[in-house]
């Protein structure tokens, strides 16, 4: 048995989630289900990013503690996850101590392997509000593309960067120009491990090409050490005397709840995370789902961390989403131009969110959403094809079988067709192609309503009722085949048909329902979505931004 880890990026708990957001993230969710439908031991772990610097930006703005800010929002996450279905093993918060006793041992550890060092620096400091900057305090124009952009990273062009590096800086607080201090700060030694990183990502070739292209280009650049602590109120305590009041940098701690939610899932349920951490006990594939944004922290800043620590496994299958659109437009909470997760929740069937977001989501490049292609695609996929499938076969079951799945002979094509689709599409997923292996399971349903109109099982009843048997029986073990391929992707209706034909649990492997079994609740698994609401959502979206 593999030892599958999958670890989801940890959004910032500064404010609801938005569907570009839960685009990104959704794949880890298909994986960790179909890996366990495959029998594979599966750890998968995600949490609240709690200390990053938007949280804290946005506890100023309200007035309240960071602390209140991130509990707001983990809750709000937690319940988004829940109703959406995502099925983590933990998801946790990095404002609690078992996190940070991980991330200071860690600090301890590449401080003791002499991958950190002290180093006094001139950082910015803002003397209207009398405190040193974190990076993200900073703005400025970015030297590269000449942008907006961060004192830590550029959205536009991706650029790494040092409040230093920024003209026109301004403090993010209160707008006014910073001024330069010196501080004495802890640096992670990146540039020495430069050659161990270059072999490590040249030896990954089928990662995403975002997150070979960005990580390629940060290695030609060469790695510049970075600093890995700062003057911060809210985060995780330096373990070292002389350091009161200063803080392990939150692009060091964040990653690094990776391993502490690992360990944490394992103080809580006596599971073992070593089995997906260490080398040398068995066959470990480490997957990371994040965004196109956060490439860099787990191409090369995150195996730099377990490189300098020794002894852990380091991430091998990259799954790095581009950017998802609103209506061609990039989606800007501060505009307030997003679809929230929340909301959407309240009017929309999570089956129908997770449909769309990967059949149309960024994998390859960027995607769009809009409320038109939202809505066709449930009224059209979801509903015109799978659904109709569904409900055709066990309502005329029930009308002309007595609810009974009747005797009869497994169609040795489509027996064939159901095999093979379980090895394509279990490769294409295992490889992060989740759109091409939802596609293949979908040109199966779309085969089967045809196989359905073709055989006429209505006109069969009357002429040869042998072959109307034949053909439901083999419907029905299409049907109870679909849900264990589709379980990954559309949990929640597939749940549904399993409680109509009592199937097992979902198993990546063919499945057979016997005559005779009962078809029990029979109820529609979607509902249409009228077309006046497209016009509804788009001017309602309208109105929010203006």
């Amino acid at each position: 048995m593999a030892a599958i880890f999958i670890g989801g990026a940890w959004p910032y708990a500064n404010g609801s989630l938005h569907l570009g957001r839960v685009a990104s993230l959704l794949p880890g969710d298909v994986l960790a289900r179909y890996y366990r439908a495959k029998g594979e031991n599966v750890l998968y772990v995600s949490g609240s990013d709690c200390h990053g610097t938007p949280v804290a930006v946005q506890a100023v703005q309200e007035g309240i503690s960071p602390g209140d800010i991130a509990a707001r929002y983990h809750r709000e996450f937690l319940e988004c996850f829940r109703k959406l279905g995502f099925s983590y093993d933990l998801y946790t918060r990095t404002d609690q101590e078992f996190h940070h006793c991980v991330v200071q041992e860690l600090f301890l550890r590449l401080l003791e392997n002499g991958y950190l060092y002290p180093k006094t620096v001139q950082q910015t400091y803002c003397e209207t509000d009398g405190r040193f900057l974190p990076d993200r305090y900073v703005e400025g124009t970015c030297p590269v593309c000449g942008n907006r952009a961060r004192g830590d990273q550029c959205d536009y062009c991706s650029t790494l960067l040092d409040p230093a590096d920024l003209s026109d800086r301004a403090c993010k607080i209160c707008g006014n120009p910073p001024v330069e201090r010196p501080a004495e700060h802890f640096y992670l030694a990146l540039s020495r491990l430069q050659e161990e990183l270059a072999a490590y990502v040249g030896n990954h070739p089928d990662w995403r090409t975002n997150a070979v292209q960005l990580t390629e280009r940060y290695l030609e650049e060469g790695l510049m050490d970075r600093a890995a602590t700062r003057d911060l109120d809210w985060g995780v305590d330096i373990p070292l005397e002389g350091f009161e009041g200063k803080k392990i940098y939150v692009w060091i701690e964040a990653v690094s709840g990776y391993l502490s939610a690992s360990k944490q899932w394992a103080a809580e349920t006596s599971g073992s995370w070593e089995a997906f951490w260490q080398d040398g006990g068995g066959e470990i594939t480490a997957y990371y789902v994040h965004g196109k944004d956060n490439v860099p922290f787990h191409t090369l800043i995150w195996p730099a961390i377990l490189f300098g620590v020794g002894g852990l496994h380091v991430p091998d299958r990259i799954i790095s989403s581009e950017y998802m659109t609103l209506e061609g437009k990039k989606f800007s909470t501060s505009r307030n131009w997003a679809v929230w997760v929340p909301d959407m929740l309240s009017r929309y069937e999570p089956d129908s969110i997770r449909y769309f977001l990967i059949a149309n989501g960024p994998e390859k490049r960027d995607a769009d959403f809009s409320w038109r292609a939202f809505v066709h695609s449930h009224n059209g996929e979801l509903l015109g094809a799978f659904g109709n499938f569904v409900n055709r076969t066990l309502a005329f079951i029930g009308k002309s079988f007595g609810g009974r799945v009747p005797h009869g002979k497994t169609d040795g094509e489509w027996k064939r067709i159901l095999e093979k689709l379980y090895l394509d599409a279990g490769l294409l997923i295992e490889n992060g192609h989740f759109k091409e292996a939802l596609e293949s399971i979908f040109a199966a349903i779309r085969l089967a309503n045809k196989t359905f109109d073709e055989r006429k099982p209505w006109v069969q009843l009357k002429e040869n009722p042998e072959d109307c048997r034949d053909t439901l029986h083999t419907c029905v073990q299409i049907i109870a085949n679909l849900v264990n391929l589709l379980q990954p992707f559309l949990p929640f209706s597939c749940g549904k048909i399993s409680s109509f034909l009592a199937l097992e649990q979902p198993a990546w492997t063919f499945a057979s329902v016997p005559g005779d079994r009962q078809v029990n609740g029979l109820q529609l698994l979607f509902e249409r979505i009228d077309v006046s609401r497209i016009e509804e959502e788009t001017l309602e979206l309208e109105k929010y931004r203006l």
